[in-house]
């Protein structure tokens, strides 16, 4: 019997929702390792709306559940609904929408606050010893909700120009946390915390190697489970 996946979406766009790659990506990689996955997003006004042709905000409002559905083909459940009673592990793909609605990482960075739906699904599976897959700026959420766990976002260097968000690994450093450098076609096991993460667009690479990496991370977390 497969394992019970969640994926926890936040919109549809890179600059204000869920990456629709890594978004893909995972559900490629859980169908081919035979999970059966139900999709979740919290019922909420997303932080603003970008026009992606221009990469500028517009006036628009959307909501973070109703976008989402998009990527879900319309098969998806308010975030408040889930249990982690009735799954064996969670994902959570990057994209800006991470730290824009799931937490408040784009403005506030380290200080931010997080979702109260995310913050007590993360807890709720963290509890159960259930694994946590994160990627791209996701990983964040761990660092602000488990201090003192592992967890990449790529490399703590802009290494060759690929890097160019190397940074976050420091505020993910002062919060507590150990910040494991790694490449883009790989990914970290926390297995003290059952967290695993990749670094997916955090890194200026292929798109090949980006799916691949969050290959490395579906694999990871199914194994856990």
């Amino acid at each position: 019997m497969g394992k019970r996946v969640a994926v926890v979406l936040a919109g549809c766009g890179v600059f204000d929702g869920s990456e629709i790659h890594e978004a893909s990506a995972a559900l490629v990689h859980l169908s081919r390792g035979g999970a059966e996955v139900k999709i979740f997003a919290p019922n909420i006004e997303q932080r603003d709306v970008v026009n992606h042709l221009k990469g500028s905000p517009t006036e628009e409002k959307r909501n973070v559940l109703v976008e989402s559905a998009r990527l879900a083909r319309g098969n998806i459940q308010d975030l408040a609904e889930l249990k982690a009673s009735e799954f064996d592990a969670v994902i959570f793909p990057g994209g800006f929408g991470v730290a824009k609605n799931l937490c408040s990482w784009a403005v506030d960075g380290k200080n931010c606050t997080v979702n109260e739906h995310v913050n007590s699904t993360l807890q709720a599976f963290h509890s159960a010893k259930k694994p946590i897959g994160l990627c791209c700026i996701s990983p964040v959420l761990a660092a602000k909700v488990f201090p003192g766990c592992e967890v990449t976002i790529g490399q703590d260097k802009n290494v060759d120009g690929r890097f160019p968000d190397a940074e976050t690994a420091s505020a993910i450093a002062e919060l507590g946390c150990k910040h494991i450098c790694k490449n883009v076609n790989e990914s970290h096991v926390d297995k003290a915390n059952k967290i695993v993460t990749t670094c997916a667009f955090m890194c200026k690479a292929p798109l090949h190697e980006i799916f691949d990496g969050i290959g490395t991370m579906v694999q990871e977390v199914l194994k856990l489970a």
